[in-house]
């Protein structure tokens, strides 16, 4: 499965059903993270149910607190 994640193209071995097990394959905290497919913003609560398709665009963007 090829998907373009923050612009650059990765090769799953395995088909990645959902956005869940996308960010939990690369260690991505949910609680903390946005999530854009193909150009349109994934709610928090949609995250778990989101399906996956070959070649989708996918942005994450993780917030960090700090001061």
């Amino acid at each position: 499965m090829k998907l373009i994640i923050n612009g650059d193209e990765q090769i799953f071995d395995h088909p990645v059903a959902t956005i869940a097990q996308l960010l939990e394959q690369l260690a991505v905290p949910v609680a903390r993270t946005a999530i854009e497919l193909n150009g349109a913003v994934v709610e928090q609560h949609q995250i778990q149910t989101t399906a996956l398709q070959d070649a989708d665009h996918i942005e994450i963007v993780s917030f960090v607190g700090g001061g």
